[in-house]
């Protein structure tokens, strides 16, 4: 190996373990509204609209004619039955749905110029949009 071969890895080494120090400094606070922002990056796009229901939220997306929606819960953390759904006018559903901590998604669909349903649920508490175009 040569000196500038060993010296990046000794340099990835040092970002690594200083990156997991960082990590485990982070207080729960902190981790909470960490995973409410990782919920809105699990979609890319602009953010197209929110469906807010009793127990939590749908946040749709729209970008390049693809429609991505995330449902969140209002309390994250214990593990709930979560779903969210995406159908295009003339197509199929596309569905995620089970026990989930954080958030139900993401699920993209292609509509292009289509109105689109979206339905999304937490526990007992559920939206669904009927036909809109976002």
């Amino acid at each position: 190996m040569s000196g500038g071969s060993v010296r990046r890895r000794l340099a990835l080494g040092l970002a690594v373990l200083t990156a997991s120090g960082m990590l485990s400094l982070v207080s729960p606070g902190t981790a909470e509204a960490a995973a409410a922002t990782s919920a809105a990056s699990a979609c890319s796009g602009r953010k197209a609209r929110t469906l807010t229901f009793s127990t939590g939220e749908v946040r749709i997306y729209r970008r390049s004619g693809y429609v991505c929606a995330v449902t969140v819960p209002k309390r994250p953390g214990a593990r709930q039955w979560m779903s969210v759904s995406v159908r295009a006018r003339g197509g199929r559903p596309v569905v995620d749905e089970g026990l989930f901590s954080k958030r139900a998604g993401p699920v993209t669909v292609h509509a292009g110029r289509r109105q689109v349903w979206i339905e999304g649920a937490v526990g007992r508490g559920s939206v669904s949009s009927g036909w809109i175009r976002c």
